[in-house]
């Protein structure tokens, strides 16, 4: 048996592994439940590596001296090119920036399971699970949350219609991402996205509603990966 390499494996480093991909993993299905991009998997992977890369640091600088932080050090920059690729700019909207935050996070709670912290890291996990429940409730509860949505409004002259919208669109504080218009037999077709919020978008079908336009509202963007 001495073509074995010596075993490594640790019931201490054992428990850091596991429990990285535990909290990793709760923090994921909270992601899971909500289609949010970065998952169940991803956010485990994420950090039961972090883990183990800090493990890692530890272990090498022991056996053949150095900084035990170098490697652990290069983590933030590596995780920054994840949380990055899970940024999307549409339309004039970012989304994406929740799950960038979240990935950058868990990284930091993987690097303290890795470290020992455990406590520290299963704080900070169930911190982060009841920050993301707590806030996409109030954001449903209040109507906080903005969504692109595609507006459509139908009239006969195109140039009232345009000033409708234009005055409606400043009354509300808003910013048109795309404007477009066209003919269809005896009616003007305008059509123009606005990121707006559930009360904010009440609002403006109301308003056209009050001025005798035709209006078709579909929702257009990303949800925020948040």
């Amino acid at each position: 048996m001495d073509w074995l390499p010596p075993m490594d494996l640790t019931p201490t480093i054992l428990l850091r592994l596991v429990m990285a991909s535990v909290l990793g993993g709760l923090v994921g299905l909270e992601r899971e439940l909500h289609g949010k991009p970065a998952g169940l998997r991803t956010n485990m992977f994420i950090c039961a590596g972090s883990a183990l890369f800090t493990i890692l640091s530890e272990m090498l600088a022991a056996r053949f001296g150095g900084d035990a932080t170098r490697i652990a050090s290069q983590l933030i920059p590596g995780i920054g090119f994840i949380g990055a690729g899970s940024i999307i700019r549409s339309r004039g909207s970012v989304h994406g920036l929740t799950t960038a935050a979240t990935i950058f996070v868990l990284a930091s709670i993987g690097m303290a399971v890795g470290g020992g912290f455990y406590w520290t890291a299963m704080f900070a996990a169930v911190m982060m699970v009841l920050a993301l429940s707590l806030l996409g409730w109030m954001e449903k509860r209040f109507a906080l949350k903005r969504e692109l949505r595609h507006y459509q409004v139908c009239g006969t002259e195109l140039a009232p219609l345009t000033t409708a919208v234009m005055d409606l669109v400043r009354e509300q504080r808003l910013i048109i991402h795309r404007l477009s218009s066209r003919r269809r037999d005896n009616l003007f077709e305008l059509g123009f996205e606005l990121d707006t919020s559930s009360e904010q978008n009440t609002a403006i079908v109301t308003r056209l509603t009050e001025k005798k336009l035709t209006c078709d509202v579909t929702l257009t963007g990303l949800e925020e990966g948040e």
